[in-house]
């Protein structure tokens, strides 16, 4: 996967970076496995808007991913590798040796062709999933449960990967994206490799129009409202507004919003980066 920059023949490719596509085998989706995506506008059910800078946007069809790879014993074909437009990442349509098909987040180097398996015994190769009692040191993995059964959870955008460390006992070290080790029992599953699609923080719009596509609306900045909009608001000229804080005046850079009660502290061995 690469990027491409583009000629500026008009203001909005002057700075537009794109992804090349090159990894792409299929503009047409699997029917089946497509299903209809309602969009909210920010509002909830009484069309009050909840959420702000939300609305708009291309209609898109939501692909139902397989997060479970939990088709043990039976060796599946990849049909194609395609886009989707609800993740970074590209996705893989396998095809089963009974007929059956699904998608699945396609690691980096996945070849249309390739034959991927999922359960105990399998080797440890690109697209195969496994427990993590059964995946070598040092391997990299992605989409990781975090409990048995429950289907994959961590590391499943573009480029992104975990690291097992290590094993101790009925857990394994898994050292997280964020930089975090935390212990995941061995009898959760992992896929083996990186998540495709490795240059997509390369990728520059270009054009505000092109996040108005995405369904974002323009953002309002703090220091730009009036003090009874924001708690940045206000002064004169180009105030700075004050330390950072939210709309509702909790500070937004610097404090720790994980709570010391959460239970699943006791998991994490190394806390992310700074």
């Amino acid at each position: 996967m690469a990027v491409r920059k583009l000629k500026p023949v008009t203001p909005g490719q002057r700075h537009r970076v794109v992804g090349a596509f090159d990894d792409v085998t299929s503009a047409a989706p699997e029917k089946s496995l497509l299903r209809s995506l309602k969009k909210s506008g920010g509002r909830n059910n009484d069309g009050k808007m909840t959420m702000r800078y939300i609305g708009g946007g291309h209609k898109k069809m939501y692909r139902v991913i397989d997060f479970m790879r939990n088709k043990d014993g039976m060796a599946a074909t990849v049909r194609t590798i395609e886009y989707d437009p609800n993740r970074s990442a590209r996705i893989a349509l396998l095809l089963y040796e009974d007929g059956e098909k699904r998608y699945i987040i396609a690691p980096n180097g996945l070849k249309v062709g390739q034959v991927v398996r999922s359960g105990s015994g399998v080797a440890p190769e690109i697209g195969n999933c496994l427990t993590l009692a059964e995946i070598p040191l040092g391997t990299l993995v992605h989409n990781i449960e975090l409990q048995p059964g429950r289907g994959g959870a961590l590391a499943r955008s573009a480029g992104t990967y975990a690291q097992l460390t290590s094993r101790d006992g009925k857990y394994a070290i898994i050292k997280l994206p964020s930089g975090e080790s935390r212990m995941i029992l061995t009898t959760c599953r992992a896929t083996v490799g990186i998540v495709s699609n490795p240059d997509h923080g390369l990728e520059q719009s270009g054009k505000a129009g092109r996040n108005r596509w995405l369904g974002k609306r323009p953002r309002v900045r703090g220091v730009a409202m009036n003090p009874v909009d924001h708690p940045m608001g206000g002064g004169e000229g180009k105030a700075s507004g004050g330390h950072p804080r939210s709309r509702t005046g909790l500070h937004a850079k610097g404090k720790k919003t994980r709570s010391r009660k959460n239970p699943s502290n006791r998991f994490i061995v190394e806390k992310r980066k700074k």
